[in-house]
């Protein structure tokens, strides 16, 4: 019998191993799996390669994560935000490396990755100092630069309801990298708000099939936000 769910938040990350590559799904707090993140810190892997939207805010979740030192690499688009003040301070200080990646490009590279292509062209940061020594090509008309494929060991995601074949549902604008991520990844662990059994879930409002996905933690909402 296929049943993806995981008891407790520490067992689904106990095997992220030091010097792993981990994508984490949310926009801000938006489909941030924070409980998991929370699990991850006190396992306290090392030399991990972040790819996320961002580099945290304030100190919690991706910024609890950085500061815990668990982080080596961050591969995101918004690494500097008014409240990113874990990451500024490690940076600055040489502890942190930093991939930036246009926000648009982060999303096609990642569904590169998942799709198991070996790159995209892309106009994008063409001609800037983020194409310094890139391929590039000049394809009808146009100026294009070469940038590889995301793929990662780990991808933790947030979704709000699952089956324990793992298809899943996301909220809303929670759904962002979610299911690019959990496509890219070797083993995508899902923090969810609601198990349900199979056959509930509506085939048509699944997102991410449960191939995708290895595991499954349930997770009750915290605050009236997340319920609603």
């Amino acid at each position: 019998m296929i049943d993806k769910r995981i008891a407790t938040l520490d067992g689904a990350v106990k095997d992220i191993f030091d010097g792993a590559t981990v994508m984490v799904g949310g926009f801000g707090p938006a489909g941030q799996p924070s409980d998991l993140l929370d699990a991850l810190i006190r396992r306290r892997p090392r030399e991990l390669t972040l790819i996320s939207n961002n580099a945290g805010n304030g100190d919690y979740g991706l910024a609890a994560l950085l500061k815990a030192g668990c982080v080596k690499k961050v591969i995101c688009s918004f690494p500097r935000q008014v409240d990113s003040w874990v990451f500024d301070d490690l940076y600055r200080r040489g502890e942190v490396e930093l991939e930036l990646v246009p926000q648009g490009n982060l999303a096609a590279r990642i569904q590169a990755g998942g799709s198991g292509l070996g790159g995209i062209f892309t106009p994008t940061g063409y001609g800037t100092e983020l194409a310094g020594g890139k391929e590039t090509r000049h394809i009808d008309g146009k100026d294009y630069v070469f940038e590889l494929p995301l793929k990662a060991d780990f991808a933790l995601i947030k979704a709000l309801k699952a089956d324990r074949w793992g298809n899943l549902v996301y909220d809303k604008t929670g759904r962002n990298f979610g299911p690019i991520m959990a496509a890219a990844a070797s083993c995508t662990i899902a923090q969810v708000s609601e198990c349900v059994a199979l056959g509930e879930l509506d085939p048509e409002a699944v997102v991410t099939p449960g191939i995708f996905v290895q595991r499954i933690i349930q997770v009750a909402p915290t605050s009236l936000k997340e319920i609603a």
